[in-house]
């Protein structure tokens, strides 16, 4: 499949430019199918009985675990659904054994997601240690080598930012945290539906991410754990192999993590836009993204008053492109924007409120997000529409 003729299975971008995948991609027909096909053919609860609509939607369940786990090169871990990246963060920084004076290092760049669940371990007595980003948002190693200490429990960082589109070197930071006796959590939810990944070669411990911005379902995302060294958020039906009064055991797997019913159609409509990303082949998603946003940040760079943010090197970033206009607040250029022109991007914080302090942008910026439904023509107008609001300062 080509993504020249991906455009047919997706409605929004017949009438508009849709430029916020970062926050929320578009699903394309098949995924909607699968999921209706669930819902209409053999809609019953997994793992819980021997008719046949139950072992036809217990397999098809097994079989998206085996497929995402495949994508993602984590065949040999465990691969955990969940609703999206911000619950599996939650499950490791809950389920690992903390101690007093334990250390997690994470960055000032991170989604709230990826920060928030440490600064909460404070309570706890564990101490948290911030690495701010050098210039135009990519962090040294070295200061990964001082921050990480004997006492440094677990590192958390994003593969790729949601703001700045920085891609970090997560597989030399998986070194480092080995070589000191850390786990390192790495957030994917802005690599996973850009560019290939292999967690087995990157060396992280727990990788997360999330469907919804992958062309998946929305309440769908994986936590990957190369070891099942957490305890279980929930407990409850599927988790266990007996129970007594007096106390359980719980089953193996990821069954271990779910309790409860999970998100059926969901876990299928996952796979199945995983189906359609590899039918693509992620490299060919990619290198279309590298040509929108070499374009994008060609034109933007060029345009007085405005100021685009993140590095200018392809090599270093992916598709999500920040900028802000000289006098005029974020909201105003996104409304413009669709207003004039039809194109939806997001403006704000982007939950990264210390990164937006650490640049000193009060107001947050605006945040053109590319994905493979998207086309130089539309390139071209965000440039030409942008170029108009900024002659009104």
């Amino acid at each position: 499949m080509r993504i020249e003729d991906c455009l047919a299975d997706f409605q929004i971008p017949r009438f508009l430019h849709y430029m916020d995948s970062a926050a929320t991609s578009l699903i394309p027909e098949p995924v909607i199918a699968s999921m209706n096909e669930y819902d209409r053919q053999y809609r019953a609860s997994v793992g819980r009985g021997m008719h046949r609509l139950a072992r036809v939607a217990t397999q098809r369940y097994q079989d998206a675990h085996d497929r995402v786990s495949s994508f993602i090169g984590g065949k040999e871990g465990t691969t955990v659904f969940t609703k999206n990246t911000t619950e599996a963060i939650n499950m490791v920084a809950a389920g690992l054994d903390w101690h007093p004076g334990d250390r997690v290092v994470t960055t000032g760049a991170e989604h709230h997601s990826n920060l928030l669940p440490w600064l909460r371990l404070r309570q706890q007595g564990i101490k948290v240690g911030i690495i701010q980003p050098g210039e135009a948002g990519v962090f040294g190693l070295e200061a990964f080598k001082e921050a990480i200490t004997e006492s440094t429990k677990l590192v958390a960082v994003s593969h790729a930012s949601n703001v700045l589109g920085t891609m970090q070197p997560v597989r030399e930071i998986a070194e480092i945290c080995k070589a000191r006796g850390a786990y390192l959590l790495v957030d994917g939810a802005q690599s996973v539906p850009h560019f290939p990944v292999d967690v087995r070669r990157m060396g992280c411990d727990f990788f997360c991410f999330s469907g919804h911005k992958m062309l998946g379902p929305t309440g769908t995302g994986v936590l990957w754990m190369r070891d099942e060294v957490i305890s279980p958020l929930i407990l409850g039906g599927g988790t266990v192999e007996d129970v007594t009064t007096g106390g359980y055991t719980l089953t193996d797997g990821y069954r271990r993590f779910e309790g409860g019913t999970p998100n059926i159609s969901g876990a299928i409509g996952l796979a199945q836009a995983v189906k359609y990303l590899e039918n693509l082949e992620m490299d060919a998603v990619f290198r279309h993204e590298q040509k929108l946003t070499d374009r994008l940040l060609s034109g933007l760079t060029g345009i007085e008053n405005v100021t685009v943010y993140g590095p200018e090197n392809l090599k270093n970033r992916i598709g999500v492109v920040s900028f802000t206009i000289d006098g005029i607040h974020p909201h105003e250029i996104a409304y413009l924007l669709d207003e004039r022109a039809a194109i939806l991007v997001r403006s704000g914080d982007h939950c990264c409120i210390p990164l937006m302090r650490y640049l000193g942008l009060e107001n947050g910026t605006v945040r053109a997000s590319l994905y493979l439904y998207n086309n130089l023509e539309e390139i071209d107008l965000l440039i030409e529409t942008v170029e108009e609001i900024a002659r009104m300062v």
